[in-house]
């Protein structure tokens, strides 16, 4: 599978076949919670965060990859990821893209 943020890839006649998909909602332990909240007073990166949006960005795109074999799709165009904040310490990602069959 063949995952691309552009419209084309290059060398392959492509055939649409429809939006595809992945999201998740991922929070980190209270422990991990209140540690994070602590490194804001001195700043510096949030590893425990990052960790977590990391593994988020995986899921969501390993669940639009399963979606996008199950059209048949040999790739997916436009893949592009959104977060947003559910609560304090839980986000949701998102990945979607255009599944596309190779026509050649």
């Amino acid at each position: 599978m063949i995952l691309v943020n552009t419209e084309t890839i290059s060398g392959k006649d492509l055939e649409t076949l429809g939006l595809v998909k992945g999201s998740t909602i991922q929070s980190k332990h209270i422990g991990k919670d209140i540690t994070q909240g602590f490194k804001t007073l001195v700043g510096g990166e949030l590893k425990g965060y990052n960790e977590m949006m990391n593994e988020a960005r995986a899921l969501a795109t390993k669940r639009m990859v399963a979606e996008a074999e199950a059209m048949g799709a040999d790739g997916i165009v436009c893949v592009r990821y959104a977060s947003s904040a559910v609560m304090q310490g839980a986000a949701e990602v998102i990945a979607y893209g255009t599944a596309v069959k190779f026509k050649n």
